[in-house]
């Protein structure tokens, strides 16, 4: 017959229960609720944006780390999000230009998601992920990998199904890759956004309910993308059009930067009058608002469910956005205002709340920290780092630079057709410092900017003689990140620019 147990036993008894419990609780795999806003610059409040009103990502961002220098690979929808939801650079990828996918050129990569379902998770798909036409496929798959998803949801709202004849634009009835924009009279819950955050909030409630299966859930949210529609109530009424302000001294700044770095905008654009610099300006913030009140609605059924702690939550865009500096509106070109994107990253247990990480990261870093903090085993050779060293340090510099390019069509500047101008890249490097470009290879312009004297990169210091030291060193460090965003193996001649095909063309607008 055993002893009795005394009170030292059993209290070490517990401490054991106790201490496997917490073991379990710490390999417990992880959720993902992946967050993606479409044309979204860091117009945000946690940014410090004196004019943005986005109440709930300024409360997401005080619960992890804000990543003030995050970069995409590629300033334009395609491109972009097929990078980094495959976790390699477009010259990996061999996307481009919008109306493709990664199946079409590396087939066997497993996307980010698909890694999630391969090692027995479930992965959902709400709203816009991979390439859109917007607002012309919004409720279709659009360009989607079904490979990616197990479930995937489609909503179409009053801003696609019913006001499009009331939008005004630029260019009348077309809209995506021209400005344009509408205050609704129409309610949150009837615009696609609104259908967007109803249907991830069901989704996570089918979560909560069988917790057997982690869960990646991707919502992918339309605004801000032209066109800027959003409820006049409250959303416009959040930003009067008499306080917005409008870009000045553009002809000034225009006057050091080569041609090739401004060749990315839609001409109807440079004849807008300030007042419709001022409506644009009111309707993208607009736009944010509602965004971030759809953001809100879904952070909120995480909580509500008793899901938070399990599960890591990113928010981020996929480029960044102009809104008239340097005379150029929307996106593709290698400025800051365009390459560079929110990314908030809040990881429990993991992350340091209201963390703010100042050293320059990719959005290609996304796929390998994802992987790491749910112990998946992400595929050789990625290029990014896994930022858990910056989660939990946000002093910590981690890689410290970060690389965009973009494609430009030679033939087709100034409106001419001319088959035998080839096109060719802009490349960007990012440091903590500097901004250095090199449009092809520097033969069609240089440009280096001094973040610490210029955040505005009003001054283009590459063609002074007592920055070419830096210029020359900056050179050699980019063409070394440029090597880089190839395959391990090499480049192969379907990425190299003057050969694309039809299929391969660069676009004359994005969306």
């Amino acid at each position: 017959m055993m002893p009795p147990a005394t009170p030292l036993l059993l209290v070490a008894a517990l401490a054991f229960v106790g201490v496997q419990a917490v073991a379990a609780e710490h390999a417990r795999p992880k959720n993902v609720l992946l967050i993606v806003a479409d044309d979204l610059n860091t117009m945000l409040g946690c940014y410090g944006d004196p004019l943005a009103k986005t109440p709930h990502l300024d409360r997401l961002a005080a619960r992890g780390v804000r990543f003030d220098r995050a970069y995409c690979a590629f300033p334009l929808c395609g491109p972009s999000r097929n990078s980094f939801l495959t976790g390699l650079h477009p010259n990996a990828t061999g996307i481009l230009a919008n109306a493709q996918v990664f199946r079409q050129t590396i087939p066997q990569h497993p996307s980010l998601p698909e890694l999630f379902r391969r090692h027995s998770g479930t992965a959902i798909r709400v709203g816009k992920l991979y390439h859109y036409n917007v607002p012309a496929s919004i409720g279709t798959a659009g360009h989607d990998d079904p490979a990616s998803w197990e479930a995937a949801f489609n909503p179409a709202g009053v801003d696609h199904l019913e006001e499009e004849p009331h939008i005004f634009s630029l260019k009348p009835g077309q809209f995506g890759a021209t400005l344009s924009w509408y205050a609704s009279p129409r309610p949150d819950e009837e615009h696609t956004d609104g259908l967007v955050a109803a249907r991830a909030t069901r989704v996570l409630e089918e979560s909560a309910a069988d917790r057997s299966r982690p869960f990646f859930l991707a919502v992918g949210f339309y605004r801000p993308h032209t066109p800027y529609v959003a409820p006049q109530s409250p959303y416009f009424e959040m930003h009067p059009e008499a306080e917005m302000p409008v870009v000045a001294g553009v002809a000034e700044d225009r006057g050091d930067i080569p041609a090739a770095a401004l060749q990315s905008g839609q001409k109807e654009q440079d004849a807008m009058s300030d007042d419709l610099r001022r409506q644009a300006r009111q309707a993208y913030a607009a736009s944010i608002s509602f965004m971030d009140a759809q953001v809100g609605l879904v952070i909120a059924a995480l909580d509500r469910l008793g899901l938070t702690d399990d599960t890591i939550v990113v928010f981020t865009s996929d480029h960044g956005y102009h809104m008239g500096e340097h005379g150029l509106w929307q996106k593709r070109s290698l400025f800051e205002e365009s390459c560079r994107v929110p990314l908030l990253v809040v990881s429990p247990g993991s992350s340091k709340a209201g963390g703010v990480a100042a050293a320059p990261v990719s959005l290609v870093d996304l796929y390998p920290t994802i992987a790491a903090a749910c112990g998946l085993a992400a595929p050789a050779g990625l290029p990014g780092q896994n930022l858990a060293p910056l989660l939990e340090d946000p002093q910590a510099t981690g890689r410290n630079w970060a690389v965009t390019q973009v494609s430009r069509d030679a033939g087709r500047k100034a409106g001419r057709n001319e088959p035998d101008r080839k096109p060719f890249f802009g490349y960007s490097l990012r440091t903590s410092r500097w901004r250095y470009t090199e449009w092809d290879e520097g033969r069609q312009g240089r440009e280096l900017y001094d973040h610490d004297a210029d955040p505005r990169e009003l001054m283009n210091l590459a063609d002074d003689p007592a920055w070419a030291d830096d210029v020359e060193a900056l050179s050699t460090q980019l063409r070394t990140a440029v090597a880089g965003t190839f395959p391990a193996s090499g480049s192969t001649p379907l990425l190299r620019p003057e050969t694309w095909g039809p299929t391969l063309s660069v676009p004359g607008g994005g969306k």
